[in-house]
């Protein structure tokens, strides 16, 4: 390296000095640059708090965290581990046990310093290390259990036996690692006080991210399976079956916030999926609901337990699984060692069978693996058998494929905690937990309140409705729609039923329609006729069945129907699902409503008619400031209204594409009539990539013009001048392509329109998967709906609240983040919250206000029912997904095919 600079300098000082710079030329060169990048968009800054609504006392499940050495620094080194020949450490797991062991062999080297380790590259301390570099080497005996009892076989011969102990010997003898430390950065601990100033940086978000570190090492220092920000302690009180051996593993959740009142932990219970620990039989058979082992699929059994970890009785030894044997226990044969040599001094080796060695070499008495495979935990080329009864599931390893319908509502049941139970359980888990003894908290002078945070909110009072012939207030939430009509019914006329071999009254069921939609001023003719599946098609693949169906509708009919209620066999995961809905809207643009009827009252019709009302163009009920029109902002200059959302494939599907679906409202001065445009895209990608789509100088295909086309036809030939933005399902890392990426999108597909028009914007983001809670104190229900809070607990400098519209009924209620980004329009505090609470009374599905606003929910729905059509698509062409091309460059996104234009614009979604 020196080498070069020197050169570089020689080189240098030979060339005749550089030109003389005309004094207006490169400051107006370099000028443009920075101005690009200064424009960037920040989230704003809150403009003040609201208040209107009735004043409420109320606990918050963030605990004050006091700090006292602000002067200190935290140091930042990286962590390197090698093995003793100089090949990094790849494995998972390893990292904590063997800092562990640098922690207590090199106590004075390191000045005695404790370290907080992430379990991966970095580490951090208190002050500084003495050497800016260190390295150390560290000797770990077993790298498996430390319940190791010998080897020795059961039968009791005294001293372990030899063979065995060669084949066990080379993945598990000690192994000697080297350690580098070396110095990345220093964090002062200023940062954090200067972010609960609204001064956020750099500095401010490592800092937090050492004291949440610190936590999660405390954790792992109790032996707690660690998943992000949560952690869960091996106790069997915690786990609940949910069904095909997966059991749900409570636990909890803990991070450092900061706050308008200070530094806060945020605690709240979390759960994860495990895999239901103990015998490995006993789990295969619950994963595939067998009746014994001897009915197991084989193939699907060796997927599922790959690189899980068992522990093997009776040595106690802990293995990772590789695979499954070939061959059944008694007929799988490996090489054998034997004890003496031959005469050239050659070791005499033996075939023996798996099943022969165990039971008659180290007589271990097997009652049912002889005709099973063995599970396989040695090398590719150095297979270690084990018969199957002999290996038993560790228990807290994480089960991450995505859950069955049954599973997750199993799992809904079982980890709800009503308001009290939940606060029980976190004033506990303060306790236990001992934070007040962990050295390195004690170290930065922190102490944390064992108290509930005490805050104000307030309740908003809920919006006036209107139906076909009353005003009325909700009360707690809920309405209903006894003695009322609908404001907009739509008449139900030229329809049929088809029946996918639903066993039910269908008679009784069109009886029941006509009667209440009477009731609700719906005029529902007589059907056309009822369509049933031929009991020989009930056994086809789904797309067949709808085809069928289809043929037998055409027949039929004299034109096509304007309406097809279809009644279908189970209620959820129903594989006619998808293909119908896709046949119905994007190649006959027919409306349809799916029902699976079960338990048939007048609340269930009534719900059906309120579906099948707005499918159809109708409007259930709506807001009387809508009516008026008197909505701030909004009624008296054309407003569009947009939810965004994207949704993604299960965690283990990485080639299914991701579902961007983006709803806005039509006929200003409207805001509960909506339409939806759905995109696929590359698989985890959260920005939206087709707001925008420009594919020549006069066309763009992107959603954003076809809501804007809409909203123009739908609002009397008017552009939207506001254009106000949901957004859900982004976090707060990344806020700032929300607001740089899509809605410079947005604005271009605007300017594509109409060069010279200049909409204004508001951005909103709605989180759900955030983990502060509310409680009413000496109260054992929910916070009422309506609940609103903007202070102490919200973000020291940007403009957020918590919002919980509806009526928690079950569990604890979960409240709605809003981070307002963007706002042109300069809406009061006041008015811009009580936009956001009507648009939770505007969802036409139930008779509710909802946790979230109704554009969001509609972009799941719409995302939600989308996907349904991409699924059995992927079934039927199992030549792309099971192709070895698809891993060789980036995956083509299959795209979806468009709604008929009947439908287009129709709540299709509802």
């Amino acid at each position: 390296m020196a080498e070069d600079d020197t050169n570089g300098n020689g080189a240098a000082e030979g060339l005749p000095p550089p030109p003389p710079v005309p004094p207006d030329y490169t400051p107006a060169k370099t000028e443009i640059e920075p101005v690009k990048k200064k424009s960037l968009r920040v989230p704003m800054a809150r403009r003040g708090t609201g208040n209107k609504g009735q004043k409420i006392q109320i606990l918050t499940n963030h605990f004050k965290v006091n700090v006292t050495n602000v002067d200190g620094h935290f140091f930042h080194y990286s962590v390197a581990l090698f093995y003793e020949d100089g090949r990094p450490v790849d494995a998972k797991g390893v990292g904590r046990k063997v800092l562990d062991r640098v922690h207590e062999t090199y106590d004075t080297e390191l000045a005695g310093k404790d370290f907080a380790y992430d379990g991966e590259k970095s580490l951090f301390t208190i002050g500084a290390l003495p050497r800016n570099k260190m390295e150390f080497t560290v000797v770990l005996e077993d790298m498996t259990s430390s319940r190791n009892n010998g080897n020795s076989s059961p039968g009791g011969h005294g001293s372990p036996n030899e063979t065995d102990r060669k084949r066990l010997r080379r993945p598990y003898q000690s192994k000697t690692f080297k350690v580098e430390i070396s110095f990345a950065a220093k964090i002062p601990m200023q940062a954090i006080a200067n972010a609960l100033r609204g001064q956020e940086s750099e500095n401010s978000q490592e800092a937090l991210r050492v004291l949440d570190i610190i936590l999660r090492q405390h954790a792992a220092k109790q032996g707690c399976l660690l998943v992000r920000q949560s952690f869960f302690h091996n106790d069997p009180k915690n786990f609940v079956d949910v069904g095909g051996g997966v059991l749900g593993c409570r636990g909890f959740h803990s991070s450092f916030r900061t706050t308008q009142s200070g530094l806060s932990l945020n605690i709240d219970v979390s759960t994860t999926m495990i895999i239901q620990p103990g015998p490995v039989v006993d789990f295969l058979i619950s994963n595939q609901n067998a009746k014994d082992p001897f009915s197991l699929d084989w193939a699907k059994a060796k997927r599922m337990l790959k690189n899980l970890r068992v522990k093997t009785s009776p040595t106690n030894q802990e293995y990772k699984i590789t695979g499954l044997s070939e061959k059944p226990c008694r007929e799988q044969l490996f090489t054998l060692k034997q004890k003496g040599k031959d005469a050239d001094g050659e070791v005499q080796t033996m075939e023996v069978t798996v099943y022969d060695y165990f039971v008659n070499q180290r007589n271990i008495e097997l009652r049912y693996s002889a005709d099973l495979p063995c599970i396989n935990v040695g090398k590719p080329k150095r297979p270690t058998y084990f018969p199957i009864e002999l290996c038993s599931l560790v228990s807290l390893q994480r089960y991450t494929k995505s859950l069955s319908t049954f599973q997750r509502s199993s799992l809904v049941e079982k980890s709800r905690q009503k308001p009290q139970e939940r606060m029980q359980v976190l004033s506990n888990a303060l306790k236990i937990n001992k934070y007040d003894a962990e050295p390195l908290l004690r170290a930065c002078g922190i102490s944390i309140s064992s108290q509930f945070t005490q805050i104000e909110g307030r309740v908003l009072p809920p919006p006036k409705l209107k139906t076909g012939n009353d005003d009325f207030v909700p009360r707690n939430g809920r309405w209903n729609f006894n003695n009322k009509r609908l404001v907009d019914p739509q008449k139900i006329e030229r329809w049929a039923v088809v029946n996918f071999s639903a066993r039910c009254n269908v008679q009784g069921l069109v009886g029941d329609l006509i009667k209440c939609g009477k009731m609700k001023g719906i005029m529902v003719e007589d059907p056309f006729d009822v369509f049933e599946e031929s009991p020989q098609v009930r056994r086809a693949p789904p797309l067949v069945r709808v085809e069928k169906m289809f043929e037998q509708v055409q027949s039929k009919l004299p034109g096509a129907p304007k309406f097809l209620l279809c009644l279908l066999p189970e209620r959820k995961n129903c594989d006619v699902y998808g293909p119908w809905k896709r046949k119905n809207l994007a190649e006959y643009g027919i409306v349809t409503q799916c029902i699976a009827p079960t338990r048939v009252n007048d609340q269930y019709i009534t719900n059906v008619l309120l579906k099948i009302n707005a499918k159809l163009g109708g409007l259930n009920s709506m807001l009387t400031v809508e009516h008026s029109p008197s909505i701030p902002m909004v009624s008296k200059v054309p407003t569009i209204i947009i939810g965004m959302d994207v949704s993604h494939g299960s965690p283990g599907q990485s080639d299914v594409p991701s579902i961007a679906a983006v709803v806005s409202s039509r006929q200003w001065p409207s805001i509960s009539r909506y339409r939806a445009s759905v995109r696929t895209q590359s698989p985890k990608v959260e920005m939206i990539d087709n707001l925008f789509k420009r594919v020549s100088d006069t066309e763009d295909e992107g959603i954003m013009r076809e809501a804007l086309l809409d909203f123009y036809v739908s609002s009397g030939k008017r552009k939207p001048e506001h254009i106000i933005i949901f957004r859900d399902g982004v976090s707060e890392s990344q806020f700032n392509q929300v607001l740089n990426v899509e809605l410079d999108q947005i604005i271009e597909a605007c300017k594509f329109l109409d060069e010279k028009w200049n909409p204004k914007f508001v951005v909103i983001v709605a989180q759900k998967n955030h983990h502060t809670k509310f409680f009413q104190p000496n109260d054992p229900n929910n916070v009422p709906p309506g609940t609103i809070i903007d202070n102490k607990v919200c973000h020291p400098r940007n403009y957020d609240f918590y919002l919980c519209a509806h009526a928690g009924m079950i569990g604890t209620t979960r409240p709605t983040h809003y981070h307002v980004l963007y706002d042109e329009l300069g809406f009061s505090a006041d008015d811009l919250q009580e936009l956001v609470h009507n648009l939770s009374y505007v969802y036409q599905r139930s008779t509710t206000a909802i946790s979230v606003v109704a554009p969001i929910c509609y972009a799941h729905l719409a995302a939600t029912q989308m996907g349904q059509w991409m699924k059995f698509e992927d079934a039927s062409e199992t030549s792309s997904s099971h192709g070895g091309v698809s891993n060789a460059g980036p995956v083509s996104v299959p795209q979806l095919p468009k709604l008929e234009e009947k439908v287009s614009s129709s709540m299709f979604f509802c």
